[in-house]
């Protein structure tokens, strides 16, 4: 926990947590791709890490860009929505991340290029309590390092 609030400080910084242009940063604070460079999310069902048909699509394309980018990281980031214990949100969060992963292995992008977390609920791209945030807090991430 010290370290994920560690990791999202900024000191000194005063700001609103929109993020501006001159800081990389976009809403909510979620690093900003540089260009050229987009991995889409894939967004899941209620209490699920399966991946559906238009998830698998979409992780086709980011593993085309992977296996076309060898020398590119990235890292899975599982999240989930509020609803649920800490510890039951983490533990799906991974289970999500990994699905991501054993998926794009299996089209063949190296696994030295690829790693996982699990952020549970703790970073929510829509902080809101209805249906649509939830939705669209149910997903992985990629961050390209």
């Amino acid at each position: 926990m010290c370290l994920l609030l560690a990791a999202c400080s900024k000191s000194g910084s005063g700001g609103t947590g929109m993020g501006s242009a001159d800081d990389g940063m976009g809403e909510g604070n979620i690093p900003l791709a540089q260009p050229g460079q987009e991995l889409a999310d894939v967004n899941f069902a209620f209490d699920s890490s399966e991946l559906n048909g238009g998830a698998q699509s979409t992780l086709r394309d980011n593993g085309q860009w992977l296996m076309d980018n060898p020398g590119k990281r990235v890292v899975i980031e599982g999240h989930c929505d509020e609803r649920g214990t800490n510890e039951y949100n983490m533990a799906l969060g991974e289970r999500r991340a990994r699905s991501v992963y054993q998926f794009l292995r299996s089209l063949g992008v190296q696994s030295e290029q690829l790693s996982t977390i699990s952020y549970g609920e703790e970073l929510p791209l829509d902080p809101r309590s209805n249906e649509a945030a939830w939705a669209k807090n149910r997903r992985a991430h990629f961050a390209i390092r």
